[in-house]
């Protein structure tokens, strides 16, 4: 039966992130977790529904969008609740949110549904790299509002480093998924490329121009009308044909 039972880290005190067959963050970020892991967290400030919760107090679709890149780039699931009200109907927003999160992987679900994690989870900027355990006992807080990830990502404290670009991995193909849309080169590090490698923008089928720099590859951006954006927040990079 103990081969057939799977426990999480929810059962006492001080377990959290050390003792369970799987580790579940909640509304704390994800980080260096080596074993099979979620984050769980609320579209808004609470789990479930909260009538007194405003506009403010829900995610944005780009914070949602970053989150789920993040976890997953990390190697873990993301568990985001929906709380029906008092009549059983899920709140108009939360349908909205789920919605737009729905549209942006209809473009860019191949970097998630079915990947596993790369062995650099994202690139870092430089500047002073703050994860999120650090971040709240610096900040002496207990849970993470959404807006932390865009600090790590499209709007940092001053110093503070960012997560340049999320990876996964599926087979020789590893995904790049870009928090900014570069409007310059962008630098990979640590990219295995071969003969055959081959980098196009997921939704488009554009192929970029690249070209290798040391261990890395540089990537050149491809200039696109507006029609052709493929999706407002997060685009992604397929770079196929790697080792």
């Amino acid at each position: 039966m103990k081969d057939k039972i799977l426990v999480n880290d929810r059962w006492g005190k001080d377990v959290r992130r050390t003792h369970g067959s799987f580790l579940t963050s909640e509304y704390g970020g994800s980080g260096n977790i080596t074993r099979p892991w979620e984050e769980t967290r609320g579209i808004g400030i609470s789990f479930g529904y909260n009538r007194n919760e405003d506009l403010d107090d829900y995610n944005s679709p780009q914070t949602l969008i970053l989150l789920l890149a993040d976890v997953v780039s990390h190697g873990g699931n993301l568990l985001l609740d929906v709380g029906p009200d008092g009549n059983g109907k899920i709140p108009v927003i939360m349908q909205e949110r789920l919605l737009q999160m729905g549209e942006w992987l209809k473009v860019n679900g191949e970097a998630i549904y079915g990947t596993r994690k790369w062995k650099n989870p994202v690139q870092w900027s430089k500047g002073n790299i703050i994860e999120a355990l650090e971040y709240k006992k610096l900040h002496k807080i207990r849970y993470l509002g959404g807006d932390f990830i865009l600090k790590q990502t499209v709007n940092p404290e001053p110093g503070m480093a960012v997560k340049e670009i999320f990876f996964t991995r599926k087979g020789s193909d590893l995904f790049a998924i870009l928090p900014k849309y570069p409007d310059k080169q962008l630098f990979i590090n640590d990219v295995p490329v071969t003969g055959t490698t081959k980098v196009t923008l997921l939704g488009t089928g554009k192929k970029l121009d690249w070209k290798k720099r040391g261990d890395g590859i540089v990537v050149m951006p491809s200039s696109l009308s507006y029609s052709e954006i493929p999706c407002q927040y997060a685009w992604v990079l397929r770079i196929s044909g790697i080792r």
